[in-house]
């Protein structure tokens, strides 16, 4: 590995971390800049996926004051994501990569039509949300397990799909529950990862390059995404997500 590529690999470290803690689909810059440097694709989303895990924790202690008080919210939908994230990655190794990934940018445009709805939708939906305190109903928990298959065998936009869900599922802020689900698909990568690391190739030089700026990333990400509005918030989200399925199609 050239000097060159250890650089560049760093900053689509630096740039997927702070992606992920603000929206999600932080693996849409690191996966194209592997493969752009030869590794295969298997190889790359493996790498890719141990590698974002140490962003996610600075990530989740950046917003750490959003998470208090979300403790059992937060365990709940972890537990969720990650038998979802088990699963997912086991499907990463046993099934053709195209099966999968022909479907992805049609997940990413629901979920992007969900979060710009979200606002008339709660309405609608009025008081059939509320009551659950800092319970988890059931809507919730399943799509945590959903997001989790997902965010296992691919990883892309697996932030944007968690916000959705939990922005329809949960009557809180939106800054809150970002923090809930950067804690949620940083659980569903380590697992991930775990599973990668038992029975895949992992190119560790890589994943240790992400992971270097996959940290700074997360701290970035976490100082300047909680002081978005919910509408900017909201608006990023949506940008990024476009970027996404043009990216993916």
């Amino acid at each position: 590995m050239s000097a060159w590529h250890a650089i560049a690999i760093i900053a689509a470290g630096i740039a997927a971390g702070t992606i992920n803690t603000v929206v999600g689909s932080g693996t849409l810059i690191t996966f194209p800049t592997l493969l752009a440097f030869g590794y295969a694709p298997v190889t790359a989303n493996v790498s890719n996926t141990i590698g974002l895990v140490p962003g996610s924790v600075s990530g989740a202690a950046g917003y750490r004051a959003e998470l208090r008080g979300q403790r059992d919210r937060a365990l709940a939908l972890g537990l969720a994501a990650v038998c979802g994230g088990v699963l997912g990655s086991i499907l990463l190794l046993v099934l053709p990569a195209s099966a999968f990934r022909a479907i992805v940018p049609f997940f990413i445009a629901v979920a992007l039509i969900l979060i710009v709805l979200q606002g008339p939708i709660n309405r609608a939906l009025g008081d059939r949300r509320r009551g659950h305190g800092e319970g988890v109903p059931v809507g919730a928990l399943a799509g945590a397990f959903a997001c989790g298959i997902y965010g296992g065998y691919f990883g892309a936009a697996q932030g944007i799909l968690m916000m959705s869900v939990l922005g329809l599922s949960l009557d809180d802020t939106l800054q809150r529950l970002n923090a809930v689900k950067v804690v949620t698909t940083g659980l569903t990568n380590l697992v991930a990862g775990v599973v990668f690391v038992i029975a895949a190739h992992v190119a560790w030089d890589v994943a240790g390059l992400i992971a270097g700026g996959s940290i700074l990333g997360g701290v970035l990400g976490a100082r300047y995404g909680r002081r978005l509005s919910p509408r900017a918030l909201r608006a990023v989200i949506v940008v990024v997500g476009v970027v996404a399925i043009v990216r993916l199609i």
